[in-house]
């Protein structure tokens, strides 16, 4: 079961914390871990990209001349591809790129990316965090205590307080946790989690 501590806002070690082996402590499953971050990239593509084929480019109602006799091609319309103006032959359409994974898998790949930030010593806990209001230097504050700037915030409640005053932070994201994902957690140097929140995910991972 590993141990880590735990600091208060300012920096000072505070106690520890002993992290379920079953949620911190995993083989981490790279692959797996791979295809959760491929996943949840393709869900925020836009797939807006579009197109007009012949059937929504405007005009060609009538033959553009008779089918016979003129020593040309026959053509029916002219928006036809082969026309300028014409429409767009297999051209993009609207369309969603999102797809799922297997919820055990998606669990899984949490518990591993939980794991190998353990693993690298990337994840500090907090007792707990608070803003009294919006203010974005209070967080910097906070963030050069625990010696880090590109940092994931987890937190065991909604703290709205805390999210403005995080928000215009580069490389700084804030979140409860519920909303724990794979991607964040790689994507970010370190993983800093309160104590309460800490608790919510192994409840919720067990």
């Amino acid at each position: 079961m590993p141990t880590v501590p735990v600091y208060n806002v300012k920096g000072s070690q505070v106690g520890e914390i002993a992290l379920n082996d079953n949620i911190f402590a995993i083989k981490v499953n790279k692959p797996l871990l791979h295809e959760a971050v491929t996943m949840q990239l393709a869900s925020q593509r836009l797939g807006t990209a579009a197109a007009k084929s012949r059937s929504f480019v405007r005009g060609g109602g009538r033959k553009p001349y008779r089918q016979k006799g003129t020593g040309q091609a026959r053509h029916g319309s002219r928006r036809s591809p082969i026309w300028r103006g014409g429409g767009v032959v297999f051209g993009p359409t609207p369309r969603d790129y999102g797809y799922n994974l297997p919820k055990k898998a998606r669990r899984q790949a949490l518990k591993s990316a939980l794991s190998a930030k353990v693993e690298a010593g990337e994840i500090i806990v907090v007792d707990l965090i608070q803003v009294a209001e919006p203010k974005t230097k209070e967080v910097i504050q906070i963030l050069n205590n625990l010696k880090t700037e590109n940092a994931l915030i987890v937190t065991g409640i909604d703290d709205i307080n805390l999210y403005k005053s995080a928000r215009n932070i580069p490389g700084v994201t804030t979140m409860v946790s519920e909303g724990l994902n794979v991607y964040d957690i790689l994507s970010h140097n370190h993983l800093v989690i309160t104590k309460d929140a800490v608790g919510k995910v192994e409840e919720a991972l067990a």
